[in-house]
């Protein structure tokens, strides 16, 4: 057992070798004071789970990843020189921003639709998903961060978000989710609102709770601050969207470090 997580009977194998590594780390060990994370960039299926019973267009969807944030972050870490840690997988496999066992860890409807292939599921066939999806990519992000004790370091982890979910419109552009407890998070909420007004949301589209675990599990124990930031999706639909996003958001983010370490 790894952080909680039972590795569940030791036949039970999930990934075959040909199946894509779970997690994916761009520009390991550059400079930058920020880490970039991506629980949600990837559309991976793997082979033995088929399509978990859906249609190839459904992993299209936001239901199955945060669409625009594999680019989002490679261009933020060009930007930044900034190491991006990001997993492959589908959050339809499995949520590696949900605590193991977690309501929302393995979704059976997500936003109306059914995924056959997460019903009934038995213990061991979850656990295989947690100790080989979940686990690496959740290590990984421990590994990069150990690695960087002599240096400062603040999480940021990139989502993205549906203009509208059940039929209800999010005007926001991005949301910035926190805990009260991020200067950080503060600051980069002040510089976006300087310029945006009220379409950059103060912990909405959702607000940072109990439900989020990849930065809590790293940032607590560490006493690192941390951004959780959402981009509308329509924002992020293609590179264009995705460059025209980051070199906004390059020098902000600096910018807001900036500000808090002078204060």
């Amino acid at each position: 057992m790894r952080n909680g997580v039972d590795s569940g009977p030791a036949s039970i194998r999930l990934l075959a070798a040909d199946d894509p590594c779970p997690v994916a780390v761009l520009n390991p060990g550059a400079p930058s004071p920020f880490l970039l994370l991506g629980d949600h960039a990837g559309r991976a299926v793997p082979r033995a789970l088929g399509r978990l019973g859906l249609m190839e267009v459904h992993f299209d969807l936001h239901i199955a990843l945060d669409i625009g944030i594999e680019g989002l972050g490679a261009a933020l870490s060009a930007r930044l020189d900034a190491t991006f840690v990001h997993q492959r997988y589908s959050r339809l496999v499995i949520d590696c921003n949900r605590r193991p066992g977690a309501e929302g860890s393995v979704v059976e409807v997500s936003d109306r639709v059914v995924v056959p292939g997460n019903a009934d599921l038995s213990p061991g066939a979850v656990a295989a998903r947690l100790s080989e999806i979940y686990q690496p990519y959740q290590d990984e992000i421990a590994r990069t961060l150990d690695a960087r004790t002599e240096r400062p370091t603040v999480l940021v982890a990139l989502h993205s978000f549906t203009p509208s979910m059940q039929g209800d419109a999010r005007p926001w552009r991005l949301g910035v989710l926190h805990r009260h407890d991020s200067a950080f998070s503060a600051a980069v909420l002040a510089l976006m609102r300087a310029e945006l007004g009220d379409a950059v949301g103060d912990n909405q589209p959702y607000t940072m709770d109990g439900t989020d675990n990849t930065i809590p599990l790293h940032a607590d124990p560490r006493g690192l601050d941390y951004l959780e930031l959402e981009v509308r999706q329509d924002l992020l639909v293609d590179s264009q969207g995705q460059l025209a996003m980051a070199d906004w958001l390059a020098p902000l983010l600096r910018n807001a470090l900036d500000a808090i370490s002078a204060a």
